[in-house]
């Protein structure tokens, strides 16, 4: 095994350890919800829970129970979609945040009605990366690879967003299977030398995330990483 996957299997350890931090977390963090009176406070803690479920939802799927994590990722995509009606503008994370739950809960149905609720947001005209990251993952969600496409292009190049992430979007909008192998290779790897993960849980979401949606174009590819659920390689999500 090699350094970098190495580091990713110290990192792993045990999968239930993070999945009860995770849920411990949720629970401490809906027991302070603040009010509506406090919005600013309220659609940060709800962020924090939306995370904390997707980070129990990442364990899950490592520990093979993909019905429990369905669960936990379609509640995350509801708390970061409920924390947007009092976030400030242009507080796209959410909404990726919903997008990418719902689509590792497997709920496209649920995927599709939040990438619409994404555009008619306005993320397809945002004048940050993050926004239209968000319009190309909800491009691809519905089946729109010319307007997909548009936005990858727009973010590929953009300083400071991770460039093979906008190559493997705009590579499964334009159905290049080379070109989306060796982008989401670079994705993979990018994960693999990190040290930081989403609620510190080990596992390369945006990976599963780019395998699905290549799955349906029928270009998904064979991944192994510590990284990634055992025997699944990314591509059932």
């Amino acid at each position: 095994m090699d350094a970098p996957n190495q580091r990713a299997s110290a990192a792993a350890a045990d999968w239930q350890a993070h999945l009860e931090r995770e849920e411990a977390r949720y629970r401490d963090g809906e027991r302070r919800l603040p009010d509506a009176g406090d919005a600013d406070a309220r659609q940060r803690q709800l962020t924090r829970l939306g995370n904390a479920s997707a980070g129990a939802g990442l364990a899950l799927l490592m520990l093979d129970r993909p019905d429990e994590a369905a669960a936990a990722f379609t509640r995350a995509a509801e708390r970061y979609r409920e924390s947007f009606a009092y976030a400030p503008p242009d507080s796209w994370g959410r909404p990726i945040g919903a997008v990418k739950a719902r689509i590792l809960a497997d709920d496209w149905e649920g995927a599709a009605a939040d990438a619409q609720w994404a555009l008619d947001a306005g993320s397809a005209t945002a004048g940050s990366p993050i926004g239209r990251y968000v319009a190309a993952l909800a491009s691809l969600v519905l089946g729109d690879y010319e307007q997909a496409r548009f936005h990858a292009d727009e973010i590929r190049t953009h300083e400071g967003f991770p460039a093979d992430v906008g190559d493997a979007l705009a590579f499964v909008a334009a159905h290049d299977v080379v070109g989306y192998t060796i982008a989401v290779e670079s994705v993979l790897e990018s994960f693999e030398t990190r040290e930081e993960y989403l609620e510190d849980v080990p596992v390369a979401d945006t990976v599963l995330v780019l395998q699905a949606l290549a799955a349906r174009r029928g270009i998904a590819t064979e991944l192994s990483s510590p990284l990634l659920p055992a025997g699944q390689e990314g591509l059932a999500y």
